[in-house]
C-alpha cells in the first residue's frame, strides 16, 4: 500500500515509523522544512519538501497513492490559515484529480468545541470555537469532509492534548510548576497518549472510518487534578490557580470518546500515565 503523510511532526513521524515497520507500507513523508529531509528518509521511502500552497507539486506527490494522512501543524498563530485551511483546499482539489486515493485521515483538535461550560460533548455537539485558530481548524474539517465522495472516505480524528515519549507530562507541567495560572483549573483535561493516536490512525485506515471521531482517553480529570498529580509525583511545586482571572484555555468541554469505542477501538492507555 502506498501512503502519503502530509506533515511529519510529532504525530506524523510516529505513524510513519509504525506503518513502515509493522505494516511494510511504502511511505511518502512531506515536510515544509528542508533540514528535516534526512531524518524523514530514515522512516520513509520518499521524503519531500512540500508547501501546502504548491498545488502542482501536491498533485504530483499524490500520484498512485492509496491513503493520505494529513497531520500538519502551524509554526505560529499567524500561519494557521496557510498551514491548515489553504493546505486542505489544495488537497481536496488535488484529490478530485487523483482517483487512486481511497481514504483521507486528518488529525484535528478537540479545541474546536470551544466554550461548552464543562459539559459533556460528542461528535454531534454544535462546536463553538473560542479562538481564531480554532475557527480555522473547524473550517479545515469542513473543507475536508466536503471532499468526501463515493470513492474517497474522509475521517477526522479530533485529538485531545497530546503527550508521550519526548512530550511527557512532567515536561509539559514543569513549565508552569510553582506559578499562578488564570482560572480555576476545573476544565476537563482531555489528554491522549501518542501511542493511541498512532493506533487509532491505523484503526481508521483499516476499518475505513468515515466522519468525525473524538480521541481522548477515559480519564475524567480536570486540569487542576492533572497538574497536582504530576507535581506531586515529580516533587514539583504546585500550581496556584486564580479564579479572578479568565482562563486562557482554548476550550472547556468534557469530551466523549464513546463513538470510536463503539466502532471497536480499544485504547492502549485508557488512563493517563504520570510516571
Amino acid at each position: 500500500m502506498n501512503i502519503t503523510i502530509i506533515g511529519c511532526g510529532y504525530v506524523g513521524l510516529r505513524v510513519a515509523q509504525y506503518w513502515q515497520q509493522e505494516c511494510n507500507f511504502i511511505i511518502t513523508a512531506t515536510t515544509t522544512t528542508p533540514e528535516r529531509v534526512a531524518e524523514l528518509e530514515t522512516i520513509a521511502q520518499r521524503a519531500i519538501v512540500l508547501q501546502g500552497n504548491d498545488f502542482d507539486k501536491l498533485k504530483s506527490v499524490l500520484k498512485n497513492q492509496d491513503v493520505v494522512l494529513l497531520s500538519v501543524g502551524a509554526k505560529g498563530p499567524n500561519t494557521y490559515e496557510e498551514s491548515y485551511l489553504q493546505t486542505a483546499r489544495n488537497l481536496v482539489s488535488a484529490l478530485k484529480q487523483t482517483p487512486s486515493v481511497q481514504q483521507l485521515i486528518y488529525t484535528s483538535s478537540c479545541s474546536v468545541y470551544g466554550e461548552q461550560n464543562g459539559a459533556l460533548v460528542d461528535e454531534e455537539t454544535q462546536v463553538a470555537p473560542k479562538t481564531p485558530g480554532s475557527e480555522i481548524l473547524y473550517a479545515t474539517e469542513q473543507e475536508l469532509l466536503a471532499g468526501s465522495s463515493d470513492h474517497l472516505r474522509v475521517c477526522i480524528l479530533r485529538l485531545g492534548g497530546i503527550y508521550g515519549p519526548g512530550r511527557e507530562l512532567v515536561k509539559i507541567y514543569s513549565r508552569i510548576a510553582g506559578t499562578t495560572r488564570p482560572g480555576s483549573g476545573e476544565e476537563p483535561a482531555n489528554w491522549i497518549h501518542v501511542d493511541d493516536i498512532v493506533a487509532a490512525v491505523e484503526f481508521a485506515r483499516r476499518h475505513r472510518l468515515q466522519g468525525i471521531y473524538n480521541l481522548v482517553d477515559n480519564d475524567e480529570l480536570t486540569t487542576r487534578e492533572v497538574s497536582e498529580r504530576v507535581c506531586e509525583i515529580h516533587n514539583l511545586p504546585k500550581v496556584t490557580w486564580d479564579s479572578s482571572l479568565s482562563s486562557k484555555r482554548p476550550y472547556n468541554a468534557k469530551i466523549s470518546n464513546q463513538k470510536i469505542k463503539e466502532a471497536g477501538y480499544e485504547f492502549i492507555h485508557p488512563q493517563m500515565i504520570f510516571s
